[in-house]
């Protein structure tokens, strides 16, 4: 059976920075209920979970923190100047300072000037600023590719959360029609026994096995609704507005590919990728910031003011600083600066490698399991046909007093668990269409996977 544990398996981005799977599960309920149901097709869905998706808003939070990042460390690179205006009034009592003159006056005042000033500090030569504005601006850009990558998640996630509801609808239609058999064979037995024809033990065989039924048929019902609810979780949808999926599992053969141009194709498209790759480069300029540590910085400070009894009876003043600052002993502060940013790069490096094979095992892994499900589907179908056919043949059997109905059950369990078989394996194998397009950086085409192009 099918549950909301599905998912999430097989199923963590494995380049969403600093996202958790979980946070697309979850969403930001929008719009009102309505007394009507809602008719939603998948399309539908994807939109709905491309504006209110978790995933999504975090990662547009994010984007924005790097921006703001950027911007603080680009301030560095530029001339700070403040301005500022000051009008003084000021009245001195003598006495109250200590001081007590014959024939001077005890209080001075009140008297005041104004100070109209603009004041300059630059560090225009300092390499290590720059390293880090350099660094900065690499990850505003991986967490741009980021914030891509995360639509391709959601393509993955809610069209996951869709088909498995679907899988559930098929399968309850499933049960609900195995049940009706069921009440058939018992009504046939019932009959059979109180004609004298049948023993009471098939009249309780064909009772326990509707009774299982029923049971089955109530589990199904409830693993729905609370797949609804979760993809009514991933896409925004209000958990009080009930819905019906509009459109149906889809199937088709999946043409083969040259599994090496596709991997070439998810290198060049997928954006955790190129995220990463960024943040490697992040790493590195922090590096070369780590380095420039131990160069001269080259400060100028300039202060410009117009002061005097008021503006019209004022003159001008300068001060003017240039300061040059050498690291003379700070080595064990540089060592361990410079350590810590060789040992992040070093770790980045190492996960951007394994993030390229990563991407080579996701699109191999893809395939190998469309393939698989594929060859599943086709033979659970044919098992589909053969066990119905098997237990009409029992049914025959029994109607015509031939054999007892112990055939009968048996071919009805058979015929439960090949249709439980074929709802799986067609899930199991349009989620791996999913996984293909995820896996090629292609989720906003997911039309063409899911219709075997």
């Amino acid at each position: 059976m099918l549950g909301v544990a599905a998912l999430s398996a097989g199923l963590a981005p494995s380049g969403v920075a600093a996202q958790s799977a979980s946070n697309f599960k979850g969403s930001v309920s929008s719009g009102q209920v309505s007394a009507q149901p809602l008719d939603l097709t998948l399309d539908d869905a994807m939109q709905r979970g491309l504006k209110t998706n978790l995933g999504i808003i975090l990662s547009g939070t994010q984007t924005d923190s790097a921006r703001a990042q950027r911007l603080s460390q680009l301030q560095t690179l530029l001339p700070s100047v403040d301005a500022s205006a000051k009008e003084t009034l000021t009245q001195v009592d003598l006495p109250a300072e200590g001081l007590r003159i014959p024939g001077f006056p005890t209080v001075l005042g009140p008297y005041g000037f104004t100070d109209l000033r603009a004041s300059l500090s630059w560090s225009f030569v300092n390499v290590n600023s720059l390293r880090t504005y350099l660094a900065a601006r690499h990850n505003f850009a991986a967490s741009k590719l980021s914030a891509e990558d995360a639509r391709e998640m959601v393509v993955l996630t809610v069209g996951n959360a869709y088909l498995l509801v679907l899988a559930d609808q098929t399968r309850v239609s499933s049960v609900e029609a195995q049940v009706a058999t069921a009440k058939v064979s018992l009504d046939q037995a019932i009959a059979n026994h109180q004609a004298g024809t049948a023993p009471l033990l098939d009249e309780l065989r064909a009772r326990v096995d509707y009774q299982s039924l029923e049971q089955q048929l109530i589990v199904a019902r409830n693993a729905t609704e609370k797949d609804k609810l979760a993809l009514a979780r991933t896409i925004g949808l209000p958990l009080a507005q009930s819905f019906n999926l509009a459109d149906k599992a889809p199937f088709a053969p999946f043409d083969q590919l040259d599994v090496d141009a596709t991997i070439r194709q998810a290198h060049a498209n997928r954006k955790d990728l190129a995220a990463m790759v960024e943040q490697t480069k992040a790493s590195e300029e922090q590096r070369k910031a780590a380095t420039a540590d131990r160069f001269p910085t080259v400060k100028a400070d300039v202060d410009y003011g117009d002061i005097g009894v008021n503006v019209r009876h004022s003159h001008g003043t300068i001060d003017a600083t240039g300061t040059l600052s050498v690291p003379v002993f700070k080595e064990f502060a540089l060592r361990g600066e410079a350590q810590v940013a060789q040992s992040q790069l070093d770790t980045q490096r190492a996960q951007l490698s394994d993030m390229n094979a990563q991407v080579d095992a996701d699109v191999r892994d893809a395939l190998l399991d469309i393939a698989s499900t594929q060859q599943q589907v086709e033979v659970a179908r044919s098992s589909v046909d053969l066990a119905n056919e098997a237990l009409s043949e029992a049914q025959q059997r029994y109607a015509n007093g031939v054999s007892d109905n112990l055939a009968v059950s048996q071919a009805e369990q058979s015929v439960a668990q090949a249709n439980d078989q074929y709802v799986t394996s067609l899930y199991q194998h349009n989620v791996a269409k999913l996984g293909l397009a995820r896996a090629l950086g292609a989720g906003q085409s997911y039309k063409n996977y899911l219709g075997g192009k």
